[in-house]
């Protein structure tokens, strides 16, 4: 060619030195290949565009797996990516080995590669020289690197020894593959096989119960801690004659046994076995260390997980009961228990469902401090001993002071570590629904009311279990209504997350007054939402984030809106609670005016909110200073939303009547019926046989102007 006339084309030029083009776009799925490359490929010379799985179909598999990776290394780097490839043909067999050089990019838009190359035949070296296992792609140090950082990867996040395995069957080794393996383990003077990959069930018989001074390469390794790379199957009759006739019927060619080894402790071996022979150069002997010292790291991680595991999970069956078939009349039971506050399975938390002598039973939740394996083992201890002292008929109040002086005494045991426990005791009577509460140290139980309402109920309690071998346990009665679930958890399902005891509340009282399932389904729900993925988008005001395990009771008694068996969730037409204020405790007016709130909700005229606790405050306070009995407050609202009645009746044991009276202007009384007079719809006082009942009623005012239009 002279030197004026023009170049040729460019496929011209590639046609003659027997050059093809490709292109593959990740996005579409499509390889599309010019004539001469289809030719290469084995297809018909003429350009073609083929779907992924057909390009594949063509390629050797593990050359594929080679492509990924090296064209995710050159994207990293900016460089060319160079792969030899095999071409294989209907029957497997291969027909050529090719050499692709590609520039690949990578598209962020639409997440994609897009790479154009060349197509090349190369001529194989020998198999098993070594020039024939020389690098398959063009930088076998860059491809080994990229395999050894994702097979660490992979087993670092396996959890069990069977992922640990499929793990290890799935690797593509840069360059090689072995199509069969297996993991040897010790048991005494024994050979014994964990797993293996590439055999047919059964094959593994002669092998899995095999002693170590038996003349097999993998007892060796197990006794010696050293490699047996064996290239052919004359290396492996001539070294091991009396078990060849055990690995012949395999077919296969080239052998590689490594020691497991941790910690200077040989545990086992691991066999790698391939169907082409292998010369197993410096290289591949180091990728196969590596990935052998890997394996090990693994496997022990694994099992001292699958034996923690086994030991929490058979703590847990002991400790915890199972809730079972079991049938209360009229009440329904759920129970939930999450570890998620240590290392440990079973923590300190617990609950217990227990029949009583007298045909009732007892729901207990409970929390021993720390979470290790002391306060597991208090807590089995604490549970047994509860279980003993309600079973002797004690009421709730002498079984948490019985436990408190058992757990005070055991405690003594070991003076630098004293521990102690909160606890709830509900003593259940399934007939009537009347709860009779002991709380030491614990949080308040909630009640979800008919129509979805939430309220806390605050109970007498005293010092955690454990403190004072002589504390005194008040006991609280309360009604649950049909409909009615009350719940009782310890303090992690409502601080999970960052979350103080308010915000919990909070937090739980909306999933409460929003869940419209069954006990088992609501149970559930309350774990999902502090628990897991979802908590991260309910994190609370607190900075420490440290999490708690989590306890958790329902009890439901069955009745409309309660969503327990067949029964149809509607919105009842009663919401009411009940609180008594004790001479001595005046502090719960304090506690009356917030429950009196959240009843009040969602009721739809704030002014009138604000007038009910108003005299709510007056007729309470009037009974702690003109009496000397307690009051006994009742709320309720009745009717549809927007046409509710809200009556609030507070009854005591005094005989003198109230009477209206004209106050000056710097008199500290006299105002309370002055008051109901201006803010309440009506109002009355009732004589009862012993003492008197004053009440008085608010009709709710939809606009918001509290002059609550409604007739009874």
């Amino acid at each position: 060619m002279r030197t004026d006339e023009p170049l040729p084309a460019v496929e011209e030029a590639l046609v003659a030195l027997a050059t093809g083009l490709w292109h593959w776009d990740t996005a579409t799925g499509l390889v599309t290949v010019d004539a001469e490359a289809a030719r290469l490929l084995g297809l018909p010379a003429e350009q073609v565009s083929l779907t992924e799985a057909q390009a594949r179909a063509r390629l050797h598999p593990v050359d594929w797996n080679e492509i990924t990776g090296v064209i995710q290394l050159a994207v990293a780097e900016g460089t060319l990516a160079e792969v030899r490839v095999r071409i294989m043909d209907e029957q497997g067999r291969i027909v050529r080995v090719v050499r692709s050089r590609s520039k690949p990019s990578f598209d962020r838009a639409r997440k994609a590669y897009r790479l154009i190359g060349t197509l090349q035949e190369v001529t194989e070296p020998t198999p098993g020289t070594l020039a024939g296992r020389s690098a398959v792609t063009g930088d076998w140090r860059r491809s080994r690197e990229a395999f050894l950082l994702d097979a660490g990867r992979a087993l670092a996040e396996a959890r069990s020894t069977q992922e640990v395995l499929r793990v290890t069957a799935n690797l593509s080794m840069p360059g090689f593959s072995p199509d069969g393996l297996a993991v040897f383990g010790v048991e005494g003077d024994r050979l014994t096989i964990i797993g293996h990959h590439g055999q047919q069930q059964g094959d593994d018989s002669p092998f899995s119960d095999m002693a170590l001074d038996t003349d097999y390469p993998a007892a060796e390794v197990v006794r010696t801690g050293r490699a047996v790379y064996l290239s052919s199957p004359e290396q492996y009759k001539a070294r091991y004659p009396l078990t060849w006739p055990l690995a012949e019927r395999f077919g296969r060619r080239s052998w590689a046994f490594l020691p497991l080894t941790v910690a200077g402790r040989t545990m086992g071996a691991w066999m790698a076995a391939f169907t082409y022979p292998v010369a197993f150069t410096p290289d591949e002997r180091s990728v196969l260390a590596t990935v052998a010292r890997m394996l090990a790291q693994a496997l022990t991680r694994a099992g001292v997980a699958e034996s923690e595991r086994a030991l929490t999970d058979g703590l847990q069956r002991t400790m915890l009961p199972r809730l079972g078939p079991q049938r209360i009349p009229g009440m329904s039971v759920a129970a939930r228990y999450v570890p998620t506050g240590g290392g440990l399975q079973v923590g300190g938390d617990w609950y217990d469902v227990i029949p009583l002598p007298s045909g009732r039973f007892a729901l207990v939740i409970g929390d021993v401090q720390g979470h290790d394996v002391r306060a597991a083992g208090l807590m089995g201890q604490l549970r047994i001993a509860l279980r003993a002292y309600a079973s002797e008929g004690h009421r709730p109040d002498a079984v948490l002071s019985r436990a408190s002086r058992f757990l005070h005494g055991i405690s003594d045991e070991d003076p630098f570590d004293p521990r102690f426990a909160t606890c709830v005791y509900v003593e259940v009577d399934p007939a009537t629904g009347v709860l009779d509460i002991a709380r030491a140290g614990h949080p308040d139980p909630a009640i979800r009311m008919a129509d979805g309402t939430v309220l806390t109920r605050p109970t007498s309690g005293g010092l955690p279990l454990g403190i004072d071998p002589d504390a005194d346990y008040p006991t609280t009665r309360l009604a649950l209504e049909s409909g009615e679930t009350m719940l009782i958890c310890t303090d992690g399902l409502i601080e999970t997350g960052g979350h103080d005891l308010d915000s919990g509340w909070r937090r739980l009282r909306a999933i409460l007054e929003d869940h419209k399932g069954d006990l088992e389904e609501l149970a559930d729900t309350l774990v999902q939402a502090v628990h897991g993925p979802s908590s991260h988008h309910t994190t609370g005001p607190l900075a420490d984030r440290r999490e708690d395990d989590i306890a958790l009771l329902l009890l439901c008694r069955e009745g409309e809106g309660c969503g327990c068996g067949d029964t149809v969730i509607v919105r009842a037409p009663v919401r009411r609670t009940m609180l008594t204020v004790a001479q001595a405790e005046p502090e719960r007016v304090a506690v009356a005016r917030q429950q009196l709130r959240e009843l009040l909700h969602d009721w739809s005229s704030p002014d009138q909110i604000d007038s009910a606790v108003l005299l709510l405050s007056e007729l309470l306070t009037n009974v702690l200073v003109h009496t000397d009995s307690d009051a006994l407050l009742v709320a309720e609202i009745t009717g549809g939303e927007g046409e509710r009645r809200l009556r609030i009746e507070v009854t005591d044991a005094g005989d003198d009547l109230p009477h209206k009276r004209s106050p000056g202007e710097l008199a500290s009384s006299g105002r309370g019926l002055v008051l109901m007079e201006l803010l309440a719809h009506v109002w009355g006082v009732d004589p009862r046989g012993e003492g008197k009942s004053i009440w008085f009623e608010l009709y709710e005012s939809v606009d918001g102007s509290g002059d609550g239009s409604w007739s009874p």
